[in-house]
Parts: structure tokens; C-alpha cells; sequence
């Protein structure tokens, strides 16, 4: 199983921050799988921990947000993915952010993209499950930016050395 981490950890991933909103807070976690599966109809998917609080509001509810972070942003990534962490509002606190038109989730603002979507189809896969969903609306599109990506265990801007 080592080895197969550390395999898949030389391939670099979108650092991504899913988040929806639940009856008493916003939830959200940055996740290291989350990619478009179609363009017709457009279809995105991402890949949750099983066990994780997430997964289960994503199992009852249909709508969410994506936002895909810019390389600027490292310290929203690692906010998302602390273990024990508070409401998606306060971890966005002083940092720029809107709710979603269609889904209600809060999207982050300042990424390369954004995006609420609509889950369609639910896939058990191993230890995680697969959401795979129909974009409802893109709130953003920043070409300028460079992607956050993880890499080697670690958040790396786009082009940055990895040794």
C-alpha cells in the first residue's frame, strides 16, 4: 500500500474545495480528485473519503460548489483539510467569498475556477465514493492564475521546483 501512495503521489492534482450547505452550518473539505467526465452533457466528478462528515451531506444533498484554488491560496487548502475543522464560514473569515445562485454552497473567490453542480450518480469505490454531477453553472473562470496543485504530499503552485 506504500508504494502505491507514494506512486500516485508523483501525479499532480487540482487542489479543490467542495463545499455544501446543511440545515445548521456550510461543510467543506479540500479533496485531490475532482475532474470533468464530459462536455455533453457537461459532467464533472469528485472522489470522497467514505468516512468523512462530507460524504455523508453529499449522499443527502444533491447540490454543491467546487472551487478550484489558485496558487495563492495554500492556506485555504489547509484550512479545508485540517482534521476537526469548524463550518466552511468560518474557515472563509476575512477571506473573499460568495454563496452559490443554484446551489446555496459558498463558493471561494480568487481561484482559476468555480463551479455548483448537481449530483446525478453516486459510485461506492473502495474507501471513497464517487460523485459524478451536472454543472448547473460556472461563477468564475480566471485564466490569469496558476492552479494550486499537490504534489509529493505537499501544495505546490504550478511550475515550482520539487526537490
Amino acid at each position: 500500500m506504500n508504494e502505491f501512495v507514494e506512486a500516485m503521489g508523483q501525479v499532480p492534482t487540482a487542489v479543490t474545495v467542495i463545499t455544501v450547505k446543511d440545515d445548521r452550518d456550510d461543510v467543506g473539505a479540500t479533496v485531490g480528485t475532482f475532474t470533468s467526465v464530459s462536455l455533453d452533457p457537461q459532467l464533472v466528478m469528485v472522489s470522497m473519503d467514505s468516512g468523512g462528515y462530507l460524504n455523508e451531506l453529499l449522499l443527502r444533498r444533491d447540490r454543491w460548489a467546487a472551487s478550484v484554488l489558485s496558487s495563492g491560496q495554500k492556506a485555504i487548502a489547509s484550512r479545508f483539510a485540517t482534521a476537526g475543522r469548524p463550518g466552511a464560514r468560518l474557515l472563509l473569515a476575512g477571506t473573499p467569498h460568495h454563496r452559490g445562485a443554484l446551489s446555496e454552497a459558498l463558493v471561494v473567490d480568487g481561484g482559476v475556477t468555480a463551479l455548483e453542480a448537481e449530483t446525478l450518480k453516486v459510485v461506492p469505490a473502495g474507501d471513497h465514493t464517487l460523485f459524478v454531477a451536472r454543472v448547473l453553472a460556472v461563477d468564475y473562470v480566471t485564466p490569469g492564475l496558476s492552479p494550486l496543485v499537490r504534489l509529493r504530499a505537499r501544495y505546490r503552485p504550478v511550475g515550482e521546483s520539487t526537490r
